[in-house]
């Protein structure tokens, strides 16, 4: 599990011509395939006059990545769009590049070159951050051994959402993914196995 990852900050768009075809690239930041989806359902409905809306993504969560070549010939317009993030290490990002085509064919090393080339244009004018994989979590424990679970809290540097004491004590928290695995042991050595984790969405 990587500390950290390589994103954008905002949407960026840049545009492209090759031999009277109009290329059109957009990037935009996701956290998930339902975005991914909901984002390309948006862009069919604006640009449904284009030739082609081919696209990949890629996300850090389940490292998936996906191309789409919509129609173009196998090969000549996803790959190489998943390609332009790859080479730039991005991660948690959906790249479109829109085709307007302008009759004059390009053959397939015209494609792979033309929607590479868009979409290392968007991602040369995109801001690129930072980021650091994070988990919620909601941790449980008998209220008298509230002690030790905060002070693990505290050492491990965990952003606290709340903290209810009842019959059981609750803690929601939010931990870099990398430290979770580290954190599930201690919790258990400092209170003796009565302090359980579950991952929330």
């Amino acid at each position: 599990m990587t500390d950290s990852y390589r994103t954008i900050a905002a949407p960026v768009k840049a545009r492209l011509t090759r031999k009277k075809s109009r290329f059109i690239a957009l990037l935009y930041p996701v956290s998930s395939e339902r975005e991914v989806t909901e984002i390309l359902e948006k862009l069919r409905r604006e640009y449904h006059d284009a030739s082609h809306r081919c696209s990949a993504y890629r996300l850090i969560s389940g490292g998936i990545a996906r191309a789409d070549d919509a129609g173009e010939p196998a090969g000549s317009a996803g790959p190489p769009i998943l390609q332009a993030l790859d080479g730039a290490g991005l991660y948690d990002v959906l790249a479109v590049v829109v085709r307007y085509f302008g009759g004059v064919k390009l053959g397939i090393g015209g494609l792979i070159r033309a929607y590479g080339d868009a979409a290392r244009a968007a991602i040369a004018v995109a801001e690129i951050v930072t980021r650091v994989p994070q988990v919620r979590i909601e941790v449980t424990f008998p209220p008298e051994i509230s002690s030790p679970v905060m002070g693990l809290v505290h050492r491990f540097g965990a952003k606290v959402e709340g903290i209810d004491y009842g019959a059981v004590g609750r803690a929601r928290l939010i931990l870099p993914r990398s430290r979770l695995s580290e954190f599930s042991t201690r919790l258990k050595d400092a209170t003796g196995g009565r302090g359980t984790i579950k991952e929330m969405e």
